[in-house]
Formats: structure tokens, C-alpha cells, sequence
């Protein structure tokens, strides 16, 4: 066993009970593994390459290289390479129990760093993010990172790191780890900006402070893990309790299982009138919000869109009065005659149909809308949800009709 243990290998995942001792055979098989999955033309893929490293010189912590954000697509890459980069890399950095390494080269600027500010989207208070610079050893001469790696220029809560990796020349000259490790030393002791800080720089370093900070962040959100599997082991123990004598045929389980998807569909409708569903929709207004449009903001649109002749008005209406004399003197008086007041406002009333026939169209359109968002959910069962489409839209067009011959 100890012997194994002080023999350096690596294994992946899609070469299950592989072995790999010599770490130019891993480069090669991610490369190789890479372009099987993604092309052999700079594509990407979300799917992992799994690679564990066996070794007494490495600490256990698990890693994931996620990609820079590509501005310009080449060889093979869709349009929108960056944004899928964005989303892939979101994928990875949003969730809460992992640590954030925001890589930035030493000779660009940190303000337009995209690690950074993709670390800050998901983690604004900095609580799970460490910023890295690399590429020290290539800034222009006379100038330093110090102020980043003091943590003085943009502030982050955990602080900078610095660190310096072999060149492509080095990984072509074939220059060991332990060389780089060494070179990576003898620069921080001997550069004038970094030498004061140089425990606190370099590789060795990075993995000290990211077990140390994987440790604690792991010690505190363990409790909030913790009950957050009671909760569930609870909830599945209830769950097992219920379905212990489970009978597939019996008539009253799939009744019951009936009831609380139509109860459930409901629930939803409800919710998406009122405004208190689960899922707010962000592109677009539905529901009982573009009900409420049509009302106060489509309904009246069509009132004003109305043509309305005053003087045609004014004639009307003298005439009504003339016509409900006849042969008597008509004289001036201080009111309309009812019977001349009715015929005139049920004519203009008259007008009012259009836009409320138009109207009731409308809401009764987002009505079914609304209808064939809730029984999605019943997807699985087609028939159900087939079902509970007509007859509840066959509700609302029977209203429909009922409401328009109101009008």
C-alpha cells in the first residue's frame, strides 16, 4: 500500500481501470478526449473531463478548469461562442458551496477583468471568491502588480495571490514542476515590489490557503447541509410511510392522484391571474397582468380611437328635441326631455360594442393562454391533458358568448 501511495498516477473517468504514470500521456489524452467531444476545431462542451491525480505532493481538493470567455468565434465556433462560455461558466460558479478562483493575467487591466466580474455577478458580497494573478513575470519593466497583490486597488475579502507558470516554451523545453516551483520561489524573493510579501505568493501558497479556505467554507455551511438532508430524509421517510401499502390498481389511488392534478391545475390558474406563481416570466406580460392591461390601457386606447363630431352630436340632439314637440312652440328650457336624452346617449352607447367586443376577445385569448401554460404540467398523461384543455376552454368561450350577448 505504500508503495502505491508514493507512485504518482492519474486516472480518468471515460478509461475506467487505466493507469496513467506518465503525465505527458495525461496531456495528450485530455487533448485527445477534447477534441472527441468538441470537434477538432476550437469547439466547446459543458461535459467534464474527469481526472484524478494520486499523489503525496497534491492536496485533496477538487478542481474545475472552466474556460476564458472567447469575444470572437474561431475555426468552428458558433456565433454566440461567448455567450455559451457565459452560461457554461455560470453553470459552475453559482453554486454556494464552491470556492471561486477569478484568474487574471498581471499585464491587463484588473477593472476589465471577466473572471472578476463574473465571480462578482454570482458572489457580490465576495465570500467565496479568490482573486489569482498570473503572468508577474511578463509585465512591462518598471511597472508591478503590487498594489493588486496587496489588495489596495479592487479589494476583494479574501485577497490575491500571485503566481507565476511555466511559459510554452518551458512545457516545450520539457522543464519539470519542481524546476518551475523553484523558479517560481527565487522570482518573489529577488523582485523588489514582491519581496516583502513573498510567503504569501506562489503556488505552494495558493494550495495552502485554498485547502485552509475549503476547509472553512465547508465547515460553514456544513450545518445548513446538514439540515437540509434532515429535511429531506424526512420528507422521503413520510414518502415511504405513504406508498408501504400501495396498491397499483387500486381505483381510489388514481382517483385521489385524479383529483390532485385538477386541484393542482387550479391552483396554477389561480396564481398566474393573480400574480403569485412560482415562475415569473421576464420577457414578456401573461396572466392576470395582461388581463389587467387590456383593461386600463387597451380598452380605453380603443374608446379614444372613437370618432366623435360634435356639431353631427349637437344636430342629434336638436332634432330629438324638435321631433319629441312635434307641433307644439319648443321653448328654451334648463333640461333635455328624458325621452330625447335616452334615444341620443343609447345611440352613443351603441358606439361602445366594438371595443368591448374587441376586448372580451382579448382577455378571453390570455384566458386559453393561460389554460395551455397549466396543463403542461400534466404533460405526462396526454390525455388529461388534452381533456382539461377543452373542457376549461370550452368554460371560457361559453362565457365568452354569454358576455358578448350582454353587450
Amino acid at each position: 500500500l505504500l508503495l502505491i501511495f508514493l507512485t504518482e498516477y492519474a486516472e480518468f473517468l471515460h478509461c475506467k481501470g487505466k493507469k496513467f504514470t506518465d503525465f505527458d500521456e495525461v496531456r495528450q489524452e485530455i487533448e485527445v478526449e477534447t477534441d472527441r467531444v468538441t470537434g477538432m476545431n476550437k469547439g466547446i462542451s459543458s461535459v467534464p473531463i474527469n481526472l484524478r491525480v494520486y499523489s503525496p505532493h497534491v492536496l485533496s481538493l477538487t478542481l474545475i478548469d472552466l474556460p476564458g470567455i472567447t469575444k470572437v468565434p474561431v475555426g468552428d465556433q458558433p456565433p454566440d461562442i461567448e455567450q455559451q462560455i457565459r452560461d457554461m461558466i455560470m453553470q459552475f460558479i453559482s453554486r454556494e458551496n464552491c470556492l471561486i478562483l477569478a484568474v487574471t493575467p498581471a499585464n491587463t487591466d484588473l477593472a476589465n477583468s471577466d473572471a472578476l466580474k463574473l465571480a462578482k455577478e454570482v458572489d457580490p458580497q465576495g465570500l467565496r471568491t479568490i482573486g489569482v494573478i498570473t503572468k508577474l513575470d511578463l509585465m512591462d519593466e518598471g511597472t508591478d502588480a503590487r498594489e493588486v497583490l496587496e489588495n489596495k486597488l479592487l479589494p476583494l475579502r479574501r485577497g490575491y495571490i500571485g503566481v507565476v507558470n511555466r511559459s510554452q516554451k518551458d512545457i516545450d523545453g520539457k522543464k519539470d514542476i519542481k524546476a518551475a516551483l523553484l523558479a517560481e520561489r527565487k522570482f518573489f524573493l529577488s523582485h523588489p515590489s514582491y519581496r516583502h510579501m513573498a510567503d504569501r505568493m506562489g503556488t505552494p501558497y495558493l494550495q495552502k490557503v485554498l485547502n485552509q479556505q475549503l476547509t472553512n467554507h465547508i465547515r460553514d455551511t456544513l450545518p445548513a447541509f446538514r439540515s437540509k438532508l434532515q429535511s429531506q430524509l424526512l420528507s422521503i421517510e413520510h414518502e415511504v410511510e405513504v406508498y408501504k401499502n400501495f396498491r397499483p390498481e387500486d381505483p381510489t389511488r388514481k382517483t385521489k392522484a385524479l383529483l390532485q392534478m385538477v386541484q393542482q391545475f387550479s391552483v396554477d390558474f389561480e396564481k398566474r391571474i393573480e400574480g403569485s406563481g412560482d415562475q415569473v416570466d421576464t420577457l414578456e406580460l401573461s396572466g392576470g397582468a395582461k388581463i389587467n392591461r387590456i383593461f386600463h390601457e387597451r380598452f380605453p386606447f380603443e374608446l379614444v380611437k372613437m370618432e366623435f363630431n360634435e356639431k353631427e352630436l349637437r344636430r342629434e340632439i336638436s332634432y330629438a328635441i324638435k321631433n319629441i314637440h312635434g307641433i307644439r312652440q319648443v321653448f328654451p328650457c334648463l333640461f333635455t326631455p328624458d325621452m330625447a336624452f335616452e334615444a341620443i346617449v343609447k345611440k352613443q352607447i351603441v358606439k361602445l360594442k366594438g371595443p368591448c367586443l374587441k376586448s372580451v376577445d382579448l382577455v378571453m385569448q390570455e384566458l386559453i393562454n393561460t389554460v395551455k401554460k397549466c396543463t403542461k404540467k400534466l404533460a405526462t398523461y396526454p390525455r388529461l391533458c388534452e381533456e382539461t384543455e377543452r373542457i376549461v376552454a370550452g368554460y371560457i368561450r361559453e362565457r365568452e358568448e354569454k358576455t358578448k350577448d350582454q353587450v
